[in-house]
């Protein structure tokens, strides 16, 4: 059974543009939930951590993303950011190793700076075009936040690290999040950004009511690679 955190929970993922969004959005509107909230890294895991997660007794879901899901994201989130007044840069990926940016968000997070570091790292991906399963990128731009930058290039050969991140996978797991951006409070589930001012009423109003909220629409059936989404209503894996 999935927990019922205190705190506001937030799960994000640098691959997720819905991901990015919603942090500016909170940024710039509700910094007060941004310092409140626990921020939970969501990531598709190598190999090796797939293997020490089911060791664990997790797994993490995947579901294909289809070609038409992915076009359709292509012109929501350009929609999406210009209305913010952003300029989204598409990140060319072609082997994507998401362990290099989410286990050094484990290390930033460590040492009191993990919100500096997601800013930072959405900020390279989504508008900078910049390669964050690029190791010598994330140290690079770990130091620009004031995190040590040789922790967080080796954060995946560092094995208290890849701990914490299957912690962190199995409490995805747990919290039943299938992707992201997802928010929770208490027992009340709220996923993509279009749920945002759902989640932002439920916090501000104390959720005193435990009763679940009811679940996300889907619109459209979910890029002929691995993928964690199972539909959308502004948020993705």
């Amino acid at each position: 059974m999935a927990r019922a955190p205190r705190r506001p929970r937030i799960y994000f993922s640098f691959r997720s543009p819905y991901s990015w969004l919603a942090f500016h959005d909170l940024s710039t509107g509700r910094p007060d939930v941004v310092d409140a909230a626990e921020w939970r890294p969501f990531w598709e895991p190598d190999a090796h951590s797939e293997k020490l997660l089911t060791e664990a007794g997790g797994r993490f879901p995947y579901t294909p993303m289809s070609r038409e899901k992915h076009l359709y994201m292509l012109g929501d989130v350009r929609r999406l950011a210009a209305h913010r007044g952003l300029a989204v840069t598409w990140p060319q990926d072609v082997a994507p190793w998401w362990e290099a940016s989410h286990l050094a968000y484990v290390v930033a997070a460590a040492q009191g700076r993990g919100l500096a570091f997601i800013d930072r790292v959405h900020r390279a991906r989504w508008q900078e075009n910049l390669d964050i399963s690029d190791r010598g990128t994330v140290g690079r731009l770990a130091a620009e936040v004031g995190v040590d930058p040789g922790a967080a290039e080796h954060a995946a050969d560092d094995e208290h690290i890849r701990a914490e991140g299957v912690r962190a996978l199995l409490d995805i797991h747990r919290d039943d999040v299938f992707g992201v951006p997802f928010f929770m409070h208490r027992r009340q589930k709220f996923w993509g950004i279009d749920r945002l001012a759902d989640f932002l009423a439920v916090v501000g109003e104390g959720a005193e009511s435990d009763a679940p909220a009811p679940p996300p629409s889907v619109s459209i059936a979910a890029h002929d690679a691995r993928s964690s989404d199972l539909g959308h209503a502004g948020g993705c894996g």
